[in-house]
């Protein structure tokens, strides 16, 4: 039995960057702790941090300090004790936290794949030469380079609904989104194409929702215990542990996907040159539980085969 549920009086904050989807994955972390526990949802604060990440909106993330832009203010807040919990987009996550705090509750994952969005074409195929496509990911960028280099890419940051806005405004003539994220707002009217992962690997925990909390917070761990979904666990241990041994951040483009087949995991990974010049791609299947080492292991046969020179363009 859990000792001291939060109350109306006494409500458990919940951190969340405040984007749409931000707020409605925060959303979705709130109704599946007040159903596990029966608590009215004003049991629950929600508390929008804006990070530095959301503040700089005009720069490649890369030039302003990757992944931990959109943790860092969140993880500091939740320090400081003025939050109990922070809902991430687990493919936004350095794969190292804070000292203190945790990061081991997910949600049920949602689809893992990316969504061509394009108010003319429905595929890249469709796509003419030289025709603009716009996006802030340097992994969709390497990808999409690698299989149409005569295409031109612009920088497309912001939120789902500003680089929407951008399409809508000729600034490109299409874009990369995650279906995930679409599925999420529940925004069926955007005219999308979903693109299988054989064609194009998704980022590492892309589609997964994370919690983070304290250490030694013993009341969140116990509650968060109720909704954290195992298999979409298993599936992140070989990800970011892929993730971590590459060295992986917003400078480095990195695909992986790990998917259960009854007691075994398969696992998938490609790194690429920024500009899609060269790309090395590997695949490993092992029992779930060796899904850690697996993914370590796959990232330093591919560091292997990478060679010299291969990695130079990051320093």
């Amino acid at each position: 039995m859990i000792q001291n549920l939060p109350t109306p009086q006494n409500p458990l904050n919940i951190g969340t960057r405040g984007s749409p989807l931000a707020l409605a994955q925060a959303y979705e972390t709130r109704e599946r702790l007040a159903k596990a526990f029966d608590l009215p949802f004003d049991a629950f604060e929600i508390v929008v941090i804006k990070t530095t990440g959301d503040k700089i909106i005009d720069r490649p993330l890369k030039e302003i300090g990757g992944k931990g832009l959109f943790t860092r203010e969140i993880e500091d807040d939740m320090l400081a004790g003025k939050i109990d919990i922070a809902v991430h987009s687990m493919k936004d996550m350095p794969t190292l936290q804070p000292e203190g705090l945790i990061l081991d509750t997910y949600l049920p994952r949602e689809d893992v794949r990316d969504a061509f969005i394009s108010p003319r074409a429905s595929g890249l195929a469709e796509l003419a030469q030289g025709t603009v496509v716009g996006t802030s990911s340097l992994r969709r960028k390497a990808q999409l380079k690698l299989r149409r280099p005569d295409l031109e890419v612009v920088e497309f940051r912001g939120n789902m609904q500003t680089r929407l806005l951008k399409l809508d405004q000729g600034v490109a003539e299409a874009t990369f989104l995650a279906m995930a994220g679409l599925n999420r707002l529940k925004m069926d009217h955007v005219p999308k194409t979903a693109i299988e992962v054989e064609t194009m690997l998704p980022a590492v925990a892309q589609g997964a929702i994370g919690i983070e909390r304290r250490v030694n917070d013993t009341r969140m761990a116990d509650m968060l215990a109720a909704i954290h979904d195992g298999p979409t666990g298993q599936r992140l241990a070989a990800e970011r542990s892929f993730l971590a041994s590459l060295d992986g951040s917003c400078e480095t483009p990195i695909a992986g996907l790990a998917v259960l087949e009854g007691s075994d995991i398969w696992l998938r990974g490609e790194v690429l040159r920024p500009d899609g010049s060269e790309a090395i791609d590997d695949a490993v299947r092992c029992p779930i539980e060796d899904g850690a080492a697996a993914g370590r292991e796959m990232a330093l046969k591919m560091l292997a085969q990478a060679g010299e020179g291969f990695f130079d363009w990051r320093h």
